[in-house]
């Protein structure tokens, strides 16, 4: 099954009503993490008969997606916004299920409010008519090119998230029959180069090329096949979920655990344990399970990894068995940037700031270049402020906000030494959004905790601290990024962002999808 099913698609025969618990003595599968990806992935493993551990370094679950809960506050530690709700819909769908049963989406508006340096900004919605009018009221001129720009976008939404999304691009066959289509909506472009050939105004150039910035990528350099992503927020929408994203995570866990799968948490994976492979088998190795930081061996007939692929490779696997993906090649390959999060509660609320707000600096392009190129640390910095008690006040006491402000950074190649820089740089950022967005917001913080791109490295084992793996430039993706299906080590997986199609929820989604069509059947471990 290629193609996404949606809700007016109904649910595949296959798997109409489910198929309940996996068995007890069937074979074992391991799953190295407990993000969206890898929960995702343990649930159709479950789904397909394999008995499920999920083995989680944190104390509890969710990777990126955890949850932090201080003072009366919750705090999202990652991802907050959910563009394709059909795809939890199917997964619950599989197991005989309802998604809305257990968890409660609520619809954005508008989707986000892009604020510039000079104090005006542009309201980003669903609703075509009210875009069509902001989009005049910043340039007029160029509301013909924007319709040109929604059918081009529709065009890579159908090519790149439709038909070439769910491959999971285990052979280099798979890449060439992709080539025509990449070659179709001129895939070589990046999404800027894109927008600029539709839009005067710069403004509005940034409002329709800021997109891959949600999922590590840059602008300048990401390929226009992401311009679909905004033909995927319009079909959609763009929704929160009651409780914040972590409710989600709840959800899933729930499921996986219905479905017979269990989680270990405080179970840190420090190698997979590889042995030299069959004679003629075409790999080096062939893995039988992990080995955990504290010496534990945990026996496997596969192993899927949900960690950050680089660090899997680099880290958890003996370069003896690591053809393709050798120390040099991960070293030289282009890393997204990491984010600088501060999470802050206030003492009032204020109701003028929307769910979703981009607080946008006085540079766009040279700032871009300075995280992604210069591998900088700038004075100057660009903001994406999350209130989710804009919805959901039960996520603060009563009267009060929860917020994350996301600042995007270099990755750990800048040399920065957080230690030292956090606190200076959190100054800064509330400096700024008090004299911009949030008047008075130092008097009124009455809670407070940072994340830094050594806590991505350190906490969240990512490799340089890059929030969202490999950078998706267009020769690291598809067939380029790395395989669901390990290139060199029999019976070892990958899933999550630094897989394809790549990072954000819906990417993650969709790996664990594209995983089953190179999983082995369980009767070959029988």
């Amino acid at each position: 099954m290629n193609s996404y099913f949606t809700p007016a698609d109904g649910v595949p025969p296959l798997f109409a009503t489910g198929t309940g618990a996996g068995p007890r003595g069937g074979p074992r599968a391991l799953v190295i993490g407990s993000g969206f990806g890898g929960l995702a992935a343990a649930i159709r493993l479950a789904l397909r008969g394999w008995r499920v551990e999920v083995l989680e370094k944190l104390d509890a679950a969710g990777g990126r997606a955890y949850v932090w809960r201080q003072d009366g506050y919750t705090f999202d530690a990652g991802p907050t916004i959910i563009t394709a709700p059909f795809m939890f819909d199917e997964l619950w769908a599989l197991a005989g299920k309802t998604f809305s049963d257990d968890v409660e989406l609520r619809a954005m508006d508008p989707y986000y409010r892009i604020r510039f340096d000079d104090g005006t900004w542009f309201d980003y919605t669903g609703d075509a008519e009210r875009m069509r009018a902001e989009v005049a009221r910043f340039s007029p001129e160029d509301l013909e090119s924007y319709e040109r720009f929604l059918d081009e976008a529709a065009v890579c939404y159908q090519k790149g998230f439709i038909e070439l999304g769910g491959i999971a691009y285990n052979t280099v066959g798979d890449l060439l029959r992709a080539v025509p289509k990449m070659l179709q909506m001129r895939g070589w472009r990046s999404i800027h180069q894109m927008v600029c050939s539709y839009f005067k105004n710069p403004k509005l150039r940034i409002v329709f090329s800021f997109h891959p910035l949600l999922i590590g990528g840059n602008p300048l350099s990401v390929t226009c096949i992401y311009s679909l992503i905004n033909t995927l927020e319009r079909r959609y929408g763009v929704h929160s979920a009651m409780g914040g994203t972590g409710a989600i995570i709840t959800a899933m866990v729930k499921l996986l655990e219905s479905l017979g799968g269990r989680i270990r948490y405080n179970a840190e994976v420090a190698r997979i344990d590889v042995e030299p492979a069959p004679a003629g088998s075409g790999k080096l190795g062939r893995t039988n399970g992990v080995t955990l930081a504290g010496g534990e061996k945990v026996k496997a007939d596969i192993v899927v990894s949900n960690a950050d692929t680089m660090w899997t490779y680099r880290h958890l696997i003996e370069p003896q068995y690591r053809r393709r993906w050798s120390n040099q090649r991960i070293e030289n390959s282009r890393h997204s940037m990491s984010l600088f999060v501060w999470y802050f509660g206030t003492s009032k609320r204020y109701e003028d700031v929307p769910h979703h707000m981009m607080v946008l600096g006085p540079r766009y392009d040279e700032l871009l270049k300075d995280i992604f190129k210069r591998h900088k640390l700038a004075k100057d910095f660009s903001l994406y402020l999350h209130r989710p008690t804009a919805t959901d006040p039960s996520l603060a006491p009563a009267g009060c906000d929860a917020f994350y402000v996301l600042s995007p950074v270099p990755h750990l190649a800048s040399g920065t030494d957080w230690a030292a820089h956090a606190e200076p740089y959190r100054q800064a950022v509330a400096e700024a959004l008090e004299r911009t967005v949030l008047p008075g917001l130092r008097q009124h913080v009455t809670t407070s905790r940072v994340t830094t791109p050594q806590d991505f490295q350190d906490r969240l084992l990512s490799y340089q601290g890059a929030a969202f793996g490999q950078e998706p430039l267009l020769l690291q993706s598809a067939w380029f990024r790395a395989h669901n299906r390990s290139e060199d080590i029999e019976n070892l997986f990958m899933v999550g962002a630094g897989t394809h199609p790549g990072a954000g929820i819906p990417g993650v989604l969709m790996s664990a999808k594209t995983l089953e069509q190179v999983l082995p059947d369980v009767k070959a471990f029988a």
